[in-house]
């Protein structure tokens, strides 16, 4: 047994997890088990649901991580055309013979902009198939009246994001009947903690903080690339085709695609030690102060000429509108889609009962809200379109300000037709993946700084990709 999981203290260690799976609980209204990373609790999830061979709709605006998570669960991913403005799912533009295919849907809501859920979850029910939501980027954001992640037959969050962590996550389902089997098949993938791991996840964030104090983050790359520890050296994880082909062959198996899915968190599938539940306890303790903090930054973010592509080459307004910016970055009301324009605020109502959605699947009841005031969602980056996206990152970093979680290419030209199937239509994902610059709402105040004093220019809107719905 590992260091830390027994033995002394072991008794409040084994509580941990509950106490973090009773305060998840509680904002979502559903079922939630404990998993040491987001990654995880989807291989879990798909295994579940979905028959080996499966087909399963995605965003290919997403971490690359995620695609290696699928095929790694025996399926083959299906990329989906996506809304230009915000990358969610454009459902309407998905092919009657693709749905007819598929086995699953799974949603990405990037950045914490919500995909279409509830649209998707009534396809899904007409189907027969599952939905499953990735909520990684949008723990505190709402689509239809409820938290994302109360919408499909199971979820999963991080709590690397928003929580900040930099560990654990929960699998999330709609039947509660199904908690015990996914404990299990949790329990029968984990491996044993290390006590290696515990301890070097409890200093780093004292090492992040000195090499940031010290200015030290250029070199502490060249130092990691000299060593060969780095695994990205651009935006995307290099492919390794050949030995993918083989991991996709032996799957389902998390072992055999592990080089993938370990990137950037080798931790994703070590059971959690005392010391790293006992910070990840206190930093979700803190979650709605940050939820707040990001909701204002987003708004400010939202209120910038850079919030919205202008139309054919237009300068735009120097102070911008939140009118008609951020499409999913204000909560919509139930029953509306997310992809009508969206910038203006707009005002929810308990009146709007949860029992009305059409869901066939048991759902327990999740949190609602009754809402007075216009509400911006609490975004974990802000997508702003600049005309020189490169520009502006070179601008940032000179002001220690690092733009990440950018995917570009979008996931099937990057993966190409070998390991998933093409998007239909390609264009809204290439358009959102090549100008998106993703902005931490945290610091909204000095980036508009940066960019007001770089000169930066808003994209131009793109021609002829406008989403088929709303």
């Amino acid at each position: 047994m590992a260091t830390g999981e027994a033995g002394l203290g072991s008794t409040r260690h084994a509580s941990r997890p509950k106490r973090l799976e009773e305060t998840m609980r509680g904002r979502l209204g559903r079922e939630c088990v404990y998993v040491p990373s987001c990654r995880f609790g989807l291989f879990v999830a798909l295994r579940h649901w979905c028959p080996p061979g499966g087909r399963v709709l995605m965003s290919p605006v997403n971490d690359d991580v995620i695609l290696f998570v699928v095929l790694a669960a025996g399926l083959r991913p299906v990329q989906a055309p996506l809304n230009p403005l915000d990358a969610s799912i454009d459902a309407d533009a998905v092919p009657d013979e693709v749905w007819g295919s598929l086995s699953a849907v799974l949603t990405t809501n990037l950045y914490g902009n919500p995909d279409d859920a509830p649209r998707l979850r009534a396809k899904c029910d007409a189907l027969g198939i599952p939905l499953f939501e990735d909520g990684a980027h949008a723990i505190g954001s709402e689509v239809g009246g409820r938290p994302v992640g109360a919408w499909g037959d199971a979820s999963v969050f991080s709590l690397s994001k928003h929580v900040g962590a930099k560990a654990g996550g929960f699998l999330s389902c709609a039947d509660p009947g199904l908690r015990e089997a996914l404990e299990k098949t949790c329990e029968d993938l984990l491996l044993p903690g290390r006590l290696s791991a515990e301890l070097a996840y409890t200093v780093r964030p004292y090492a992040e903080a000195a090499v940031h104090g010290l200015r030290l983050r250029r070199a502490a790359w060249a130092t990691m690339r000299m060593l060969g520890l780095m695994e990205r050296e651009e935006i995307r994880m290099p492919l390794r085709a050949r030995e993918l082909a083989r991991a996709v062959g032996a799957a389902p198996d998390l072992t055999a695609s592990d080089s993938w899915v370990r990137v950037d968190m080798h931790d994703y599938r070590l059971r959690s030690g005392g010391l790293r539940l006992g910070r990840i306890g206190r930093k979700f303790d803190h979650l709605d102060e940050v939820l707040a903090a990001c909701r204002a930054g987003t708004e400010r973010l939202l209120s910038t000429r850079w919030a919205r592509p202008v139309p054919g080459g237009g300068a735009g307004e120097a102070g911008g509108s939140a009118a008609g910016a951020g499409r999913s970055a204000v909560i919509q009301p139930a029953g509306r889609s997310v992809a009508q324009p969206a910038g203006r605020p707009v005002t929810q109502s308990v009146s709007s009962p949860i029992a009305q959605q059409p869901v066939s699947r048991p759902v327990a009841q999740p949190v609602t809200r009754a809402l007075t005031q216009p509400v911006v969602q609490p975004l974990f980056r802000v997508p702003l379109f600049v005309a020189d996206r490169d520009a502006a990152i070179a601008a940032l970093a000179r002001r220690d300000i690092i733009v990440g979680y950018l995917y570009d290419p979008p996931l099937d030209d990057y993966a190409g037709a070998g390991f998933t199937d093409l998007s239909p239509e390609p264009e809204g994902a290439r358009w959102f993946a090549r100008h998106a610059l993703p902005v931490d709402p945290l610091r909204a105040g000095q980036v508009v700084g940066v960019l007001e004093e770089s000169g930066a220019r808003p994209a131009e809107a793109p021609g002829g990709l406008e989403p088929t719905r709303g």
